[in-house]
């Protein structure tokens, strides 16, 4: 049976609501051996960290998005550390940039993901960046503080993906990659070292041909691995055993 391990994913979602811990349930029992959720404030953090007590196999990261840092409370970073004391939270996130939506103004992101970036560096723990149409301003805080982590879902060019790796970092590839026109995503899957890459799919967003448009969950990786496995012209097993090495050594997990 493949194996899937989804590094992003957020079983918080209200998408969820419905039937999240009989899916998550069958999941894990099913060939997912190991789901990262992504939190994106406290609130989600914590739901992340109480499924994880039911469900061998799932984890958490804690954090605050770029699209909701304005709602967080002043001592965020306080109530974030005792959070990340939970065996089960292995990363700070989804923390980053986001000059899309721009919902908070952008010196208040960079200041606040300045802050999360420096919480990680002294906990010890990896982190996982959120950046889309922001890529300098990342950068240039990566470059700073020289974080171990993963950039997910990523959207930019093969060269700056090179940059990322320079960097000592990952980068997380997921449904896009399969869309017609990903040429970009094309790209990085092929070049991209192998120990750096991972799969994820950012459920129930950016399900993969041929489920675009619908919810999706973490089963959904095995398209998205099947579509880089012929860009790379390796076998779908093979792409998916190093994906749960390389998530296994990132994140301190045993599966």
């Amino acid at each position: 049976m493949e194996k899937i391990f989804d590094i992003h994913a957020h079983y918080d979602d209200e998408a969820f609501d419905d039937d999240r811990e009989s899916l998550i349930s069958s999941m894990l029992g099913d060939g997912v051996v190991g789901i990262i959720n992504g939190a994106t404030d406290i609130e989600s953090a914590r739901l992340g960290i109480e499924l994880s007590k039911k469900y061998r196999g799932f984890y958490t990261s804690a954090g605050y998005h770029p699209e909701t840092v304005h709602k967080a409370p002043q001592d965020y970073i306080e109530r974030l550390a005792e959070l990340l004391k939970e065996p089960s939270a292995v990363a700070v996130g989804e923390i980053g940039l986001d000059y899309h939506w721009d919902t908070s103004p952008r010196d208040f992101q960079r200041a606040c993901f300045e802050k999360q970036l420096a919480l990680a560096k002294e906990l010890d723990l990896p982190v996982v960046v959120h950046d889309r149409e922001a890529h300098g301003d990342t950068f240039e805080l990566l470059k700073k503080y020289r974080p171990k982590g993963v950039v997910h879902c990523f959207s930019g060019s093969a060269e700056l993906a090179e940059q990322t790796v320079r960097l000592g970092m990952s980068i997380s590839l997921g449904g896009a990659v399969t869309f017609k026109n990903a040429r970009k995503s094309v790209e990085v899957a092929r070049e991209i070292p192998l120990d750096r890459l991972m799969l994820e799919t950012d459920a129930p967003y950016m399900s993969p041909v041929p489920f675009r448009g619908k919810r999706c969950d973490s089963r959904m990786i095995k398209y998205t691995a099947e579509k880089i496995a012929e860009i790379r012209n390796i076998g779908v097993e093979e792409l998916l055993k190093r994906n749960i090495e390389n998530a296994c050594l990132m994140f301190g997990i045993t599966v």
